[in-house]
């Protein structure tokens, strides 16, 4: 036990260790708040101009509200569901990786076959006309489909449509106000193809499909859903947002985990 000579020594030692303390903490909380999007993991309780960014990004992606750059439990929950959409980790966490993703899957791709449905395709022209022997679509170099000749018409139309929004960004909502739109969620995304197709009347929530058409995959095309994500399978190809954040396409060759998807197909496809 120190004596009070020995204690009122060891107060400026103390009072030091303390100061030294406080100044590393506050270095700390400028350097928290002046950070850059992606300099650091965030998560809730985090504040500072970063998550101010992430807010505004969240914003882009369908989900406008505060951006008063304090990481809270709503921006927690549009950060799970843009993960839900994108195929990412589902943690509340937001990388470095992360944000590159969702900027990629907001950002128009070069060259992208943004055309509507009633315009002529220009630069893909060729990989939306042509089609591929036997019964498995071809994925082209600039990420869209090539139908297979053995495939049913209404296949062959599903896989036009997808095409024609394949590049285009995601947004939350997108493609549920209207068929043509600037950008689509995932549900958005599978109804235009499905509608392309004569498949479907009016887009629909992934909850829905959850009920929609018959059970179990089918031959031609299966969708997937859950009430928080959904795609679809057509002809041996996903048709999947978060491919959207991966390659720059919503067309991928790799399949994922079905686990937790209802799996349901058109009727007679």
């Amino acid at each position: 036990m120190l004596s009070p000579f020995g204690f009122r020594r060891a107060i400026p030692l103390i009072a030091a260790l303390a100061l030294a303390a406080l100044a590393a903490l506050a270095v700390f909380s400028v350097q928290a708040a002046e950070a850059k999007l992606g300099d650091r993991a965030l998560r809730v309780g985090d504040r500072g101009k970063d998550v101010r960014a992430l807010q505004l990004l969240l914003g882009r992606a369908g989900f406008p509200g505060a951006t008063n750059g304090v990481f809270g439990r709503r921006t927690r929950l549009k950060v799970r569901t843009v993960e839900r959409e994108l195929g990412l980790r589902v943690d509340g966490v937001v990388t470095k990786r992360d944000v590159k993703r969702i900027e990629r899957a907001l950002r128009p791709s070069d060259g992208s076959g943004g055309f509507s449905v009633d315009a002529k395709p220009k630069k893909h022209a060729a990989a939306v006309r042509s089609e591929a022997p036997g019964s498995k679509a071809v994925l082209t170099p600039d990420g869209l489909a090539i139908a297979p000749a053995d495939a049913p018409q209404a296949v062959k139309d599903v896989i036009e449509a997808g095409n024609r929004i394949a590049t285009k960004p995601y947004r939350y909502g997108g493609g549920h106000g209207k068929w043509e739109d600037s950008a689509y969620d995932c549900s958005g995304s599978v109804s235009y193809a499905l509608h392309g197709g004569d498949l479907l009347d009016s887009p629909m929530p992934s909850g829905s499909f959850m009920r929609w058409g018959q059970a179990g995959r089918g031959e031609w095309i299966t969708v997937y859903s859950h009430g928080g994500h959904m795609y679809m399978v057509v002809a041996g190809l996903r048709f999947d947002t978060s491919g959207r954040a991966q390659t720059g396409s919503r067309w991928q060759k790799a399949m994922r985990s079905t686990s937790g998807y209802s799996v349901r197909h058109p009727k007679g496809l």
